[in-house]
């Protein structure tokens, strides 16, 4: 099982990795992430999201959980997020986490996905996503297992 996130773009800058790297070492299955960047297409608008759509398909296994990070998606507090994957986690589904391009992804994504998750109505640069992201799937392992590092 597992957390796969799926990215476009290019490799974690050193911050980004040094914070990911600070979260990724304290989760543990099945919590724990596994990380696959996509090129971004050479294209531009609806060519790039259609091409990096296509090719985020083809990484998601038919029975995964699939999760579009997007900023039209719904938002929900931690306890929320870590109701909701550790649910996934009991359906026995691997859960993948898909953090689009610069022009977003396609219908036939958001159409999969099982849900799509907002983090904040800003909208934030990608390397960026990827360490909240990091920090969130700590906070949502932390608070399934019914540890503190989530106060209330």
């Amino acid at each position: 099982m597992g957390i796969r996130v799926l990215a476009v773009g290019k490799k974690h800058e050193s911050w980004v990795s040094d914070g990911i790297d600070r979260y990724e070492k304290r989760l543990r299955k099945p919590f724990d992430v596994s990380w696959q960047l996509l090129p971004h297409s050479a294209r531009e608008g609806d060519a790039a999201r259609s091409e990096e759509s296509e090719r985020i398909l083809q990484k998601v296994d038919r029975d995964a959980f699939l999760v579009l990070l997007d900023e039209r998606g719904h938002n929900v507090d931690s306890p929320a997020l870590a109701t909701r994957m550790q649910a996934a986690f009991d359906g026995g589904k691997q859960i993948v986490i898909v953090i689009g391009g610069a022009y977003g992804v396609d219908d036939e994504v958001r159409a999969r996905a099982n849900f799509q998750w907002s983090l904040s109505k800003l909208v934030f640069p990608h390397q960026l996503v990827r360490l909240i992201l990091a920090e969130q799937l700590y906070r949502a392992q932390e608070i399934a297992g019914g540890r503190p590092y989530h106060h209330v």
